[in-house]
């Protein structure tokens, strides 16, 4: 099934084709349209027209429409994980999850926007004020562009989307070219529902021009982007004065104190740091753990990282598939080699079988290796022998980035100081930092972006704020 590009709400199509192929067959399992910067464009002056409609309309309406779009999603849910799996790989277990996963983001736009408001202000509060009615409301910002990635390609989308239309703007969409066929038939969804606006919605696809027409458009008033941290550099420099919401790379880390417990900690290590072959902003990356229980945890963690199902991402059973791409694979085996080379053991053969790549726990690392020191994104986690919590916190935020971390204790003070000191956008206790619910806020600090996702808080980003006094 191809792709097409929607200008607002209309289907359109172009000569020119890029393919698709699985990452694990090497079938061909979508096309789509490559769009120009005037494409881009185009999209961007229908969505400056239909901003004004949307501004208009009624929450009851888009409330409705977001629902319309949840119930169409469970109706498909099948043949949308199969899609996931097609284009990026996912096993098929966890490309189900994600679609579930986007019911709730959508579901809980919906209802979060209904329950959003503005506050009255006290304007005689001060000696130098006097009695009004004062107030304050909420209001679309306008027109959106969304730059989404592969990792999860149908909930980052989900993400940006349902609370950028439902508080009423239009939104222009550049999916990842990794899964074209997974955004065309969500946006469907949306744009053939009988509570559709007219035109709030469009979708491009492409790489640089496209992305670079986008965002240096005078149009929209909010660039949100997942990606790269270079990526999001080069928005930030060209974006203009424009809301600006990056979420970007992560390093993440926890740590493993002496009160934990083990089997616990080893079995959610493995599944933060394996799940999607690693390809998670938030996947575990690097593992301090306290010297006394270093060997029996490293132990557990192999043991556990050996239970692991790594095969065929159309099996139920299958817990890792493929990376993304050949370029991904022998990146990530370059990271185990240039480890060993600087000291690095790994407690399991490292393999990779094309883009196939076993999980893969190093132990003896050291905290100038690069590979605890940059984000790898592939399915590799580094164990790091500490003294205590003393000596791995200011370790886990010595890094450029700082999205989320956890830490394993039965210590109450301990997770105390944790929640305070760990320098992140998220902690959590007792869990991996893989870790996320859609409901919360979502981002992070330093290189790990700008700005938070999750329904009530993007929708915060979406919207701008107008003051009313009446005197």
């Amino acid at each position: 099934m191809d792709a097409k590009i929607f200008f607002g709400s209309r289907e359109a199509v172009n000569e020119n084709f890029s393919e698709r192929k699985n990452p694990y067959s090497g079938e061909v399992v979508s096309r789509a349209p490559v769009c120009s910067g005037d494409d881009a464009k185009k999209a961007l002056k229908i969505a400056q027209e239909a901003a004004k409609q949307a501004k208009a309309s009624t929450l009851s309406q888009r409330c409705d429409w977001l629902l319309d779009v949840a119930k169409g999603l469970k109706e498909n849910k099948e043949d949308i994980a199969k899609t996931i799996t097609d284009e990026v790989g996912k096993p098929i277990a966890f490309a189900r999850i994600e679609v579930e996963r986007c019911i709730e983001t959508v579901t809980l736009s919906a209802e979060t926007m209904r329950t959003m408001h503005g506050e009255t202000i006290n304007t005689d509060a001060m000696a130098s004020g006097k009695k009004t009615i004062s107030y304050f409301t909420r209001e679309p910002a306008g027109v959106i562009v969304a730059i989404t990635p592969f990792n999860f390609p149908l909930n980052l989308i989900a993400h940006k989307l349902a609370p950028a239309l439902v508080a009423g703007n239009a939104v222009v969409l550049k999916p990842t070219p990794e899964a074209p066929l997974t955004a065309y038939k969500f946006a469907k969804l949306f744009i053939e529902s009988p509570y559709a606006l007219k035109d709030a919605l469009s979708v491009v696809y492409g790489d640089a021009e496209v992305g670079s027409a986008l965002i240096t458009s005078d149009i929209p008033r909010v660039i949100s982007f997942t990606g790269s941290v270079p990526v999001g550099a080069i928005i930030t420099k060209n974006a203009g004065i424009k809301k600006v919401s990056l979420e970007l790379g992560g390093n993440a880390a926890t740590y493993i104190d002496k009160s934990a417990d083990l089997d616990l900690a080893a079995q959610r290590c493995a599944l933060g740091a394996f799940v999607n072959s690693g390809q998670v902003c938030i996947s575990l990356q690097r593992i301090y753990v306290n010297a006394e229980i270093y060997d029996a945890f490293a132990l557990k963690m192999a043991e556990a990282t050996k239970k692991l199902v790594v095969g065929s991402p159309y099996e139920d059973d299958t817990f890792m598939g493929p990376l993304i791409d050949d370029e991904a694979a022998v990146r990530a085996m370059g990271w185990v080699e240039s480890a060993i080379q600087e000291g690095a053991t790994p407690l399991l053969p490292p393999h990779r079988d094309g883009r196939m790549f076993h999980p893969c726990v190093m132990a003896n690392v050291r905290d100038d290796m690069a590979i605890v020191c940059e984000e790898v994104f592939a399915p590799i986690v580094s164990l790091v022998k500490v003294d205590g919590f003393d000596d791995a916190c200011p370790r886990m935020n010595n890094s450029p980035y700082g999205l989320q971390f956890s830490v394993f204790t039965n210590d109450l003070l301990l997770a105390k100081r944790a929640i305070s000191e760990l320098d992140a956008g998220g902690i959590v206790i007792n869990d991996m930092p893989t870790l996320r619910f859609d409901i919360q806020p979502y981002g992070g600090v330093k290189l790990s972006g700008v700005g938070r996702e999750g329904p009530k808080f993007a929708i915060e980003e979406m919207t701008e704020i107008k003051s009313v006094v009446i005197c």
